[in-house]
This record gives C-alpha cells, structure tokens and sequence, in this order.
C-alpha cells in the first residue's frame, strides 16, 4: 500500500485567488456621516474602522472596505450602490 503525499500549498493559492476587494471610491456628494454609516450598517465595521476607512476614501481616493469571494460582496456592492456610494468588487 503506498501513502499519497499532500502537499498543503495547493489549496491555499487557489482560495487566495478567489478573494476580492470591495472597493469603495471617493466622491463629491455623500457626507462622511452617511458614509460612516453604511460602512457600519453595511460592512460590518465598527465607529472606529468606518471613520478609518472614510478618512483613507476622501485623502486616497478609494479604500478596501470589505474582502471575501464575489459572490460574499455582491448583497454588500448592490446594497452600497442602492444608497449611491460608488463601489467595485476587484
């Protein structure tokens, strides 16, 4: 009987190609309190890490609010989107 070697790395690489990014951009219309907000309504971020992320957002230009697979992000995307934040999964 001969033991099959398994080589752990296999399986990592592949589920880290499978991570995207909710991107979450700045623009001209939405106040940082209603961006703080969605980002604890809709994310899941605490007061801390929502203002975190809308300072990186106006001073950056864009920030990575939220990482998983796609089909993790899509009710996040579409929900953002629905309140007219501007958004990509990358």
């Amino acid at each position: 009987m001969t033991k099959e070697k398994i080589n752990p790395g296999n399986g990592t690489q592949e589920l880290h190609e499978n991570i995207k990014a909710l991107i979450l951009f700045n623009d001209d219309v939405n106040t940082f309190d209603f961006v703080i907000e969605t980002l604890i309504d809709v994310c899941g971020h605490d007061p801390n890490q929502a203002e975190q992320c809308a300072m990186i957002v106006h001073y950056n230009g864009k920030c990575a609010v939220k990482s998983g697979s796609a089909s993790e992000l899509k009710p996040a995307f579409e929900e953002m989107t629905n309140r007219k934040l501007s958004v990509i999964i990358d």
